[in-house]
């Protein structure tokens, strides 16, 4: 039987009951009371109820359970198992009372599943089987709401209707929201009144029409969460949403004032910035961005306007230049316009007024053509004057001007220029034929202000006149074949001139010898001529080559002539014309074999003799001996001076012959690493002392063997000597000086010494069908 409470669970019970309003609690609350029929395991119970957060001195009683096998009988035991048995819940073993021993929180964990059993105290046998139940801990409104995405962001356009959604809060609560009213949540503003609102789906609207951002960007709202459905007695919570005004183009731009007047200088150059005005927009971003421009006059082609992006400015700058003796004010109209629509649709724009002001400045001299060309003879006398350049001071103060020439265009100083009137003279006589062209730079400064200077170019042609005679363009050497026929063209003759008339060049030749025997010549009337022969008996034998001077002249005023010579060289043809040789040698050589072929056969006869006498040499040298004489050997000896003994005994020289080929000196063999004949046997019955004098005596018994043995090396040579002692007990360690054999020893007490020495004593040891019979 399960008692309901005792009399404090029952005062609990009440309290609780008073601090709720809910039936369904009661209800739970008296169904852990009733009175459950016995099964046929002893008992059976259900649920039991507790609630959360209780603190007081004493354990809070939970329930209390009782089997019908207890009449009194004091050898029956209650035990409890499972979840929080014998920490957070305990039972009296005795009655069956479980009480809760700790601070129970739903929110931590709203349930524990406990075994209840009765055991025999005496031998601790179970007298029933052991029955499961569970042990619910009640809800009571202990967590308050809690905004865990807090705090809010949100952000809606300014001017926005009434009831424009802004952004939505959302708040938990960790009470039991089937139980009660616990977590039924309900929201409302503290702060932020009049210009928002919050719904029953906590979603933040727009409650007040016309919000400027120009005015105020930013707006603070609190906003609160209540349980218990908001009723007096429950927990809330708060949390804070910053909203932002958005930005829309609903302001036009404004310049700061109407009018705006620049001074400009006229010498301002093309694309300068001249002046900037700005026409604010209390708008931000794409919505504040406007252009520039210039509408109305002919000042349209004077000045533009540009925008400056990062400024928002409007430069004005030049199109073209300005001029303060033509025009001395301007005046424009500038419109700044917003890139984006306005709300409206219709285009937000300002207009200003802009006052140009053009500056006097003081501007360089101007020539009156950029570019001067002027001619002259070469024959001019010096001082002639070429041409006259002239500049002015387009200024109000008319300074006058001074010339001067540019000397890095005039490095030979051809030319001078009259310093006031601008008057080009000859300074040095000119060659048509050395330059045609002269290209100077004449100065225009100002006497009242020298910075302001102005250079024009003055390009001088140079005239020609008939100042040279034609002469050959090159060194001609004509060939004649001595069986040529009468009448045989030699030489083709054309001329060339330097000076260069308008009508062109005509040359008339003629023979210095009007009257020559070998040779005439005939005018091909393009001014060239041909020389011809005369007759057919030309030898090279008689006369190698002719002399023949020619008269060239030209047709200028005065005319110019000269004597050019053009030799004519004998030469020996074939039948078809063609030369093969002018020396007059040739007819002493053999037909068909001229010079060339003759020298070419006589230097591979030479070449033919220089190989046989180096092969001659070779073998030669080869069939000599190794062996280098004394009477022939010119070489040093070696000798040695880093040796420590000896004395002048060190500077006897060895013959290095002996190392060349010792078979070939003095008849002596060489060592065959053999024993000396002399042998010296140990002396018997001396033993080594601690001071090693038996040692000693093998070094010196050694060294006699080495001095008085012909067939030893030379005794300035290392010497090497195997000395083992003969003082050990332990005798010779050496195989080779001992009787027995590998076959003869016993290698089995290596494996005694382990697996690493068992091996090596199985490769050393020969079995009996390994040894030879």
């Amino acid at each position: 039987v399960l008692m309901c409470r005792s009399m404090e669970a029952a005062l609990l019970c009440s309290m609780s009951l008073q601090s709720t309003s809910d039936a369904a609690l009661r209800s739970r609350l008296l169904e852990g009371q009733r009175i459950l029929i016995r099964a046929k395991r002893g008992w059976v119970w259900n649920q039991m109820f507790v609630l959360e957060e209780f603190s007081g001195p004493d354990p809070i009683l939970v329930g209390r359970l009782h089997t019908d096998l207890d009449v009194g009988n004091k050898n029956i035991r209650y035990v409890l198992a499972g979840e929080g048995a014998g920490t957070i819940f305990a039972i009296n073993d005795k009655t069956g009372d479980i009480h809760a021993m700790k601070r129970l929180d739903r929110e931590e964990k709203a349930e524990y599943t406990l075994t209840a059993q009765v055991i025999n105290r005496d031998t601790n046998e179970p007298l029933e089987p052991p029955s499961e139940f569970i042990i619910k801990v009640q809800d009571i409104n202990d967590n308050p709401p809690q905004f865990i995405e807090g705090p809010y962001q949100g952000s809606v356009p300014e001017m926005s209707p009434v009831g424009t959604s802004v952004t939505r809060v959302t708040a938990t609560d960790a009470d039991d929201p089937v139980y009660g009213n616990s977590a039924k949540l309900v929201y409302s503003i503290l702060e932020g009144q009049p210009y928002f609102s919050i719904d029953q789906n906590s979603v933040i609207k727009v409650a007040l029409a016309g919000m400027d951002r120009e005015l105020r960007e930013e707006y603070l709202v609190v906003i609160q969460a209540k349980d218990m459905g908001g009723h007096m007695g429950g927990l809330s919570g708060t949390t804070t949403v910053t909203i932002t005004l958005t930005d829309i183009n609903d302001n036009p731009p404004k310049f700061s004032k109407g009018s705006y007047e620049f001074t400009i200088p006229e010498d301002l150059g093309i694309g300068k910035p001249g002046g900037r005005v700005k026409a604010n927009d209390r708008d931000i971003g794409e919505n504040a961005r406007s252009t520039y421009s210039i509408v109305g006059g002919d000042e349209r082609d004077v000045f533009q306007i540009i925008t400056d992006s990062p400024t928002q400015e409007g430069i004005l700058s030049l199109k073209k230049p300005l001029d303060f003796e033509s025009k001395k004010f301007y005046n424009l109209t500038v419109v700044a316009t917003n890139v984006r629509s306005s709300t409206t649709g219709v285009p937000f724009l300002d207009q200003a007024v802009v006052k140009v002001v053009v500056e006097d400045a003081d501007e360089p001299p101007v020539f009156t053509e950029s570019m001067y060309v002027f001619e002259v003879h070469e024959n001019a006398p010096i001082t002639t004057v070429i041409g006259t350049v002239a500049a002015r001071d387009q200024d109000a103060m008319r300074s006058l001007i001074r010339y001067s020439i540019d000397r890095h265009t005039d490095l030979e100083r051809q030319f001078n220029i009259h310093v006031e009137d601008g008057k080009i003279t000859l300074a040095k006589p000119l060659d048509r034929e050395t330059d045609t062209w002269h290209n100077i730079t004449v100065t225009a400064t100002e006497i009242r202000n020298h910075s302001q200077i102005s250079r024009a170019i003055v390009a001088i042609r140079v005239l020609d006149i008939n100042d040279n005679a034609p002469e050959f363009p090159a060194e001609y050497e004509a060939y004649l074949c001595e069986n040529g026929k009468p009448g045989q063209v030699i030489q083709t003759i054309s001329a060339v001139d330097k000076d260069n008339p308008v009508q062109g060049h005509t040359f008339h030749y003629r023979m210095e010898i009007l009257s020559n025997p070998n040779f005439t010549i005939k005018n091909n009337l393009d001014n060239s001529i041909s020389i011809l022969a005369k007759h057919d008996s030309f030898r090279r034998q008689k006369q190698e080559f002719y002399l023949l001077p020619i008269v060239v002249t030209d047709d200028g005023d005065p005319p110019m002539s000269s004597t050019n010579t053009l030799t004519i060289r004998v030469c020996g043809c074939s039948k078809d014309g063609v030369v093969q040789s002018c020396n007059p040698e040739a007819f002493v050589l053999p037909i068909g074999l001229s010079m060339g072929a003759l020298i070419a056969i006589l230097a591979c006869i030479i070449l033919l003799l220089v190989i046989v006498v180096l092969f001659v040499t070779l073998r030669r040298h080869k069939n000599e001996p190794l062996i280098i004489k004394d009477d022939e050997d010119v070489r040093e000896n070696i000798i040695r001076y880093d040796d420590e003994g000896g004395g002048e005994e060190d500077t006897e020289a060895f013959d290095i012959a002996t190392l060349q080929n010792p078979d070939g000196i003095n008849g002596f063999l060489p060592r065959k690493d053999i024993k000396p004949d002399l042998q010296f046997m140990p002396r018997q019955g001396h033993h080594s002392g601690p001071n090693g004098v038996d040692v000693d005596e093998f070094i010196n018994v050694r060294l006699h063997e080495a001095d008085n043995d012909p067939t030893a090396p030379p005794y300035d040579s290392i010497q090497i000597y195997g000395y083992e002692g003969r003082g050990s007990v332990a005798g010779s360690l050496s195989s080779l000086e001992t009787a027995s054999s590998d076959s003869d020893q016993n290698y089995d007490y290596l494996r005694e010494w382990g697996p690493r020495f068992r091996r090596l004593g199985e490769l050393y040891s020969v079995g009996e069908s390994d040894r030879d019979p």
